[in-house]
């Protein structure tokens, strides 16, 4: 729902009542400025931000390949980096 700023200062029960159900866009001069949000939405989308997805993907990534990722690290660690004596100049 979109609503200009004037009709949202004029109707804030509406618009927080609203907004329990969906965001409710706040334009002025003719732009979207702002969304009123329910305070549940709002702690969804924090929580969401806030959640260590990258580290929990490498994780099961790790778990599901553990015994490659093991065997290129101990070759690695005998022979050290194929490319460590090429020069890029």
């Amino acid at each position: 729902m979109d609503v200009t700023a004037t009709e949202a200062k004029n109707r804030l029960g509406q618009m927080l009542d609203h907004a329990q159900r969906e965001p409710v866009f706040i334009e002025k001069s003719g732009r979207r400025h702002g969304v009123l949000l329910s305070a549940a939405h709002y702690e969804a989308l924090v929580a969401a931000a806030a959640a260590p997805r990258d580290a929990d993907a490498g994780l099961a990534f790790y778990q599901q390949h553990r015994s490659w990722i093991d065997e290129m690290n101990a070759e690695v660690g005998q022979r050290g980096l194929w490319n460590d004596g090429l020069r890029v100049w």
